[in-house]
């Protein structure tokens, strides 16, 4: 479960003082289920395509559907034999030995707000979801965060560059929920890039590790506060709330003073050829942002690839209600592929790519028919993520979807059973047992994990 799997048993326990909520039964399996034969992925980045990437125009094209399904696009031979993507993902189709594609994922949740929460939680949303509640589960980051213990000044989790939003409507899903306010990853804004075009609501506080704030004028942790105080601002209310906003400030403090994760968000620092390589766009730039940021200790960064807000599927997002093919074609699908392909093969080369784990999630995938506005709807019938890195074994297809793409054809699995798959590759047992603030014990996943080690 921690770092440093070469501690005894009674060092172990010492250093895991801050996992309070763990039962003992499963704080025991769960340490055993960590041990230096099973433990894989040291970190985890989680690629979030924000309004149902369509799985025809990616990891799943239907060469030999009708051409009212089958689309525009033609497919293309992957680095794996047998294994086609989509033509306008070649640089990704290059590194389809790193990638276990799953094809028959499902469920029931056929709007954004419930497909990004079955998807980041893992848990079907029971009742009205909100945004800020407490009673949410925790998000994937969350729990994998909950798991760790990282160095001071270096966050548990890590979310960039914006919180998810549909038509100025803030989704539930991304925070620690019932975890409380000490496992939500710190929302940073990534420094530079193009941003998308659309909407963007930046009503969360977003932290820029480049505040106006001179170092050498900085004497103290206390002097940063006060500063900080002034650059952030102040907030009233409960305890709750305050006790929140203090351990943002405190943490954000902790990163200005010298922290690794400071000089991490320093892109500027970085080789100007990998910077090119990863793309002059938010998306490229986020994903080589979580690179650094993992390889200065941070346990989990979630990362969008994709615009802020929905906006009616009008901005640069995955929610294609119209123009789709143009819109993939020209916009959507060269940033996710020279970035995401660009992380792979920058995490191969520094060999980070065994002990980090790269998960690529959605809300759904998208329609067989094309609707009258060129469009494909949103569909959680079946779609395709993938998962590399952190001991998954790459070239290969989980499942499959059926000859029309409409329903799973073989395995199907659920949003829970990838969830199961990534605990595994990071060393944690899903069937761990944590508390909530009140002391209710919740099991950390229903699912199974998937045969892809």
């Amino acid at each position: 479960m921690m770092p440093n799997l070469q501690h005894s048993r009674r060092d172990f326990l010492r250093s895991s003082v801050g996992l309070a909520g763990l039962t003992l039964p499963t704080f025991f399996k769960a340490q055993a289920l960590a041990g230096p034969e099973k433990r894989k992925a040291k970190s985890c980045i989680i690629i979030y395509t924000w309004g149902g990437m369509s799985h025809y125009e990616s990891f799943d094209p239907k060469p030999d559907a009708p051409s009212e399904i089958r689309g525009e696009f033609k497919h293309i031979r992957t680095a794996t034999p047998g294994i086609h993507f989509c033509e306008h993902i070649p640089l990704i189709a290059k590194h389809s030995d790193k990638l276990a594609i799953v094809r028959s994922v499902n469920h029931k949740h056929g709007g954004h707000q419930q497909g990004m929460y079955v998807n980041m939680t893992g848990h079907n949303p029971v009742g009205g979801i909100k945004a800020k509640s407490r009673n949410n589960w925790p998000s994937l980051a969350s729990m994998i965060s909950r798991f760790h213990n990282p160095q001071a000044g270096t966050p548990g989790a890590v979310r960039m560059p914006y919180s998810m939003y549909d038509n100025g409507t803030q989704m539930a899903g991304e925070g620690a929920g019932w975890l409380g306010s000490k496992y939500d990853p710190i929302l940073i804004r990534t420094p530079a890039g193009q941003a998308y075009g659309g909407v963007t609501r930046y009503t969360d506080r977003e932290l820029n590790l480049k505040l106006n704030i001179e170092k050498r004028r900085v004497t103290d942790r206390r002097t940063l506060l006060e500063q900080l105080d002034n650059t952030l601002g102040q907030t009233q209310g409960s305890k709750t709330e305050y006790d929140r906003i203090d351990h943002y400030r405190r943490m954000a403090a902790d990163m200005l003073l010298g922290s690794p994760v400071r000089q991490a968000y320093d892109l500027e620092k970085e080789d100007p050829r990998i910077r090119d390589m990863y793309g002059n766009h938010i998306g490229g730039q986020t994903l080589l942002l979580s690179r650094r940021l993992v390889e200065a200790g941070v346990p989990v960064v979630q990362a969008l690839c994709s615009a802020g807000d929905l906006a009616g599927g009008g901005g640069d997002n995955w929610d294609t209600h119209r123009g789709h093919f143009p819109k993939m074609k020209n916009r959507l699908l060269p940033v996710f592929d020279r970035a995401v392909s660009a992380l792979l093969a920058d995490l191969d080369t520094r060999g980070m790519l065994d002990e980090t784990l790269v998960v690529l999630l959605t809300d759904f995938g998208r329609t067989p028919k094309i609707n009258n506005n060129g469009g494909r709807d949103h569909h959680p019938g079946v779609y395709s993520l993938a998962l590399a890195g952190g001991g998954i074994r790459g070239g290969q297809v989980y499942g499959s979807s059926d000859r029309k793409g409409a329903e799973p054809g073989s395995n199907a699995c659920s949003p829970a059973d990838i969830h199961a798959t990534v605990f595994k590759a990071m060393g944690i047992d899903p069937r761990t047992e944590l508390t909530d603030q009140l002391d209710r014990p919740f099991q950390l996943c229903d699912g199974e994990p998937l045969p892809l080690f």
